[in-house]
């Protein structure tokens, strides 16, 4: 057998079926496309499956592949066996109607033979019980004595997805002798031992299953082969496991380097190690595809890889970031031979990476030591379960993921009452829903009822007009119809046309004058019900409003407004992939007739100079006037001319495509201007995270860009009348005040610690003792609690054995610092249980690590009562 890497196996087999006029693709991207039955790709053949069917043709009748794959059904067994791995790469070969079995088991011999020169005998192949036709090809053209060729069942060889391309297989093994077996004599494949590996899947596709499990034979057969390279590799350079070979020794052995743990010391701690082997890659592929960070589908499996390497690299004792110094391993050694794209995309893969362990790091120090801290509690209760109240409050509080909750208390034998954590998840789902309700309870009630507007339409011309003639068709005032509405009276008035554009889309809904000469009604605000109609929320201001014929004009200026800050949306989105990268799509927005705001998919805050760039780009394409032309057309279209369409919506059978220049094409039903220079000027007033992975910009147009100048103008003088200086020298004079509060603050703390410093003897003095447990406790004025955990420490290390309390009372805030000594940490004394039940007394709470805690209180005049409690306590 050749002495092989896995990248150098990868190329000859690719190599080789391009040899049998086979058409090299690039792997597909993670990420199905049109594929709603999967999360993400996790097999070589999923990406073609419309090949297959038929739907799509394919670029060549014979395709072969190494496609990267993801599967995370096993994830909870990742580390703990050196088996089960998320991340992998599958080789194979395709016929789309060309080849069929003869030719796939001709190849499928030559390659293992004579490419890889693995020995005939020890090749072992099981055929579907039914596929006679396998078996005469390997028995009588291969000659694979009879004896050798196993068969088996549906169960075994016969392969399927839910629904789709389907048929009989047939598998390669390989023998690796009687030292990996059971000992039985007949063992063969199938046995459940290790002497048998499996390392081709040969499936002739005949059939289509469709979601009545029904097999539907296929006009044109075909071939999906399937070989795992990680497992080839395994039988190639003769290890035990994956985690053995060549590339994947390479990441263990810089994981070695960060963490200064040598693998296969402590079983344990390898489980770690291959967690993080295994996830490094996953994460690395997916960031690569444009998977992000998030809390629902593929970017929540993102986000618990990288959090279960996190924490896994904790447990090795890395206490800082790591991950994305390990992912360019992955880059450089993957990157360089066959995946391109993750050179290409290193820095955003090492931003992504850093940005999210660096947010979990954050949250997982706090949730972490109070885990702890509870587990100590309930084994020293002999409980073995942890509330679900408490394990929602880690989530809900301190952002700890229940799954790592779950995780921990799985490896101290404690199990997780997750229906008690479902019941408080769903209590807050509904608090959550009850503060969104909008109960309209100004007068206009609800437009819940929607029985009341069944059979009405009304036609929206505001496209074209910002007035027209129209006719009252109903009234309806709290919920109900109404003959007519009197001064003074809000309600919901339903006209057969009109100019005002309803709330949709984000962009605000219009407001305006309804009137004719018995009545004036003032718009409030314009709505949609479920079925599209609008609705005018109105005041009446003059007379007895009944059906009749009226004049609707919007407000025209505030359209105008409102126009801009739509535009100015569809501008900022094409600059933010411009400058960020394709991986930013719209999750929302709000237009408003004085300003605006964008939520966006993006992984990190957007730094100084990006922003500048967004906002200088969007106001180049402004100031170039480009002409902005709306086409109706249908969905399909629409895509073929390469718009945009926003959050997957679902849109009708006409569509707006709204173009700006050659510059913008987005899918809108919104209202805009006619030329980009009508914005005036764009304006970023603020940039920040809104949820993990979604960033919002807030920005005005137009006059309310000259308004915030001249406000600027305004403030700058007064700064320069405050500071008694000329408006050219402020930042400087800012600049000297600064430097001066600074060093005056530095001196003020110095003087702080060391009169503190001065007490620490002192406080020694007054070690006392009960039940052979030396304590200490004291009580500080003004002194921060960085400066106690450091005097803490001191006097702990002074001291030797012994448990540290203090006090502090800062602007009437007060803080408690526990320290306890390793040695009375393993006699179950935790400066969490401690500081928690000291903090009570003050009104207060908090806790942390068995040997360093704080808390804070409230009463600052049960302090002193509060540091006597330790007596009780020990």
């Amino acid at each position: 057998m050749k002495n092989l890497k896995l990248h150098e196996i990868r190329s000859l087999y690719l190599n080789f079926f391009e040899s049998k006029q086979h058409l090299m693709l690039p792997s597909f991207s993670l990420i199905p496309k049109n594929d709603k039955s999967l999360l993400l790709i996790g097999a070589g053949m999923a990406p073609m499956k419309k090949y297959f069917t038929g739907e799509l043709t394919p670029p060549s009748r014979r395709v072969t592949t190494c496609q990267k794959c993801v599967r995370t059904g096993d994830i909870e067994n990742v580390g703990k066996t050196d088996r089960h791995a998320t991340f992998f790469e599958m080789l194979g070969n395709f016929s789309f109607g060309d080849y069929f079995k003869r030719e796939a088991i001709t190849w499928a011999w030559e390659f293992l033979t004579e490419q890889i020169e693995i020995s005939k005998d020890d090749l072992w192949v099981t055929v579907y019980h039914e596929d006679d036709e396998a078996f005469r090809i390997w028995n009588e053209e291969i000659k694979v004595p009879k004896e050798r060729i196993v068969k088996l069942g549906k169960d075994d060889n016969f392969w399927e997805l839910e629904v789709g391309p389907s048929g009989p297989c047939s598998e390669i093994y390989v023998d690796r002798g009687e030292a990996y077996g059971c000992g039985d004599k007949n063992c063969k494949p199938g046995c459940d031992c290790d002497r048998f590996i499996e390392v081709w899947n040969l499936v002739f596709t005949q059939f289509d299953k469709d979601e009545s499990g029904v097999y539907h034979p296929l006009k044109n057969p075909n071939i999906d082969t399937g070989m795992g390279l990680e497992r080839l590799a395994t039988v190639v350079q003769h290890t035990n496991n994956i985690f053995e070979i060549d590339a994947i020794q390479d990441i263990i052995r810089e994981i070695e380097k960060i963490s200064g743990y040598k693998y296969e010391t402590d079983k344990k701690l390898d489980e770690s190690v291959r967690v993080i082997t295994d996830h490094i890659r996953a994460m690395t592929f997916m960031i690569s595809d444009t998977i992000r960070p998030s809390n629902e589908g593929r970017g929540y499996v993102l986000r618990r890889f990288i959090r279960r390497a996190a924490r896994h690299g904790r447990i090795l004792g890395i206490k800082k970031s790591f991950l994305s110094e390990l992912s360019d391993l992955i880059i450089n050694s993957w990157g360089a031979d066959y995946y391109p794209e993750l050179i290409e995309n290193r820095d955003n893969i090492k931003s992504v990476i850093k940005a999210e362990e660096e947010k979990f790091l954050e949250t997982i120090e706090q949730g972490m030591s109070m885990l702890e801290s509870h587990i100590l509690d309930l084994k020293e209760k002999k409980l073995d379960i942890l509330d679900g109240e408490y394990a929602f409050k880690l989530y809900d509080t301190y952002g700890f993921p229940v799954d790592l909750t779950a995780e921990i208390l799985d490896e101290n034998s404690i199990k997780l009452d997750r229906d008690g954590f479902d019941k408080n998840m769903d209590a807050q789902r509904k608090r959550a829903r009850a503060a969104r309700d909008d109960s309209d309870n100004i007068g206009w009630g609800s437009h819940d009822n929607e029985k009341i507007y069944e059979g009405l339409k009304n036609e929206f011309v505001g496209y074209e007009k910002d007035e027209c003639k129209a006719n009252i068709i109903e009234l309806v005032k709290l919920n109900e119809l109404v003959d007519k509405l009197t001064k003074g009276e809000r309600g919901i008035i339903i006209l057969d046309k009109t100019p005002f554009y309803a709330e949709s889309g984000g962009q605000a809904g219009d407001t305006g004058i309804i009137e004719s000469d018995k009545f004036k009604i003032k718009v409030i605000d314009t709505k949609k019900n479920v079925k599209g109609l609008h609705l005018h929320m109105v005041e009446v201001e003059e007379g007895i409003v009944e059906k009749s014929e009226v004049s609707a004009k919007i407000d025209v200026i505030r359209r105008f407004n409102i126009r801009r800050n739509h535009s100015v949306t569809h501008l900022l989105h094409k600059a933010l992939k411009e400058v960020l990268g394709n991986h930013v799509n719209q999750a929302g927005s709000e237009v408003l007739d004085n300003r605006m705001r964008f939520d966006f998919t993006h992984f990190e805050a957007i730094d100084k100079e990006d922003l500048q760039k967004i906002e200088d780009r969007v106001n180049q394409k402004i100031f170039e006037a480009l002409p902005v032309k709306t086409t109706i057309t249908n969905p399909e279209d629409a895509y073929k001319l390469g718009a945009v369409g926003l959050f997957e919506e679902k849109y009708s059978s006409v569509v707006r495509v709204v173009t700006m220049g050659d510059y913008s094409m987005e899918l809108c039903g919104g209202t805009h201007v006619s030329n980009t220079s009508e914005i005036s000027m764009f304006k970023i007033i603020s940039e920040n995270g809104i949820s993990s992975g979604v960033r919002r910009i807030e920005s005005i147009t137009g006059p309310a860009v000259y308004s915030y100048l001249n406000n600027l103008e305004n403030l700058r003088d007064e700064s320069a009348s405050t500071l008694k200086s000329n408006k050219s020298d402020i930042i400087q004079k800012i600049k000297l005040l600064t430097e001066n509060v600074k060093a005056y603050e530095k001196q003020i703390e110095e003087l702080k610690l060391k009169t503190a410093k001065d007490e620490v003897s002192e406080i020694i003095k007054n070690v006392k003792k009960i039940n052979s447990i030396n304590y200490v406790t004291y009580r500080f004025n003004e002194v921060d609690v960085n400066t106690l955990r450091n005097l803490a420490d001191e006097v702990r290390e002074k001291v030797g054995s012994v448990v540290v309390l203090f006090a502090t009372e800062i602007d009437d805030k007060v803080n408690f610092v526990c320290a306890v000594s390793q040695d009375l940490v393993k006699q179950k004394i935790s400066a969490g249980n401690i500081v928690k039940e000291v903090a009570k007394v003050t009104g207060g709470g908090g806790g942390g690590r068995p040997d360093m805690a704080t808390a804070g209180g409230k009463d600052a005049s049960k302090i002193d009562l509060a540091l006597e409690e330790i007596k009780n306590i020990l």
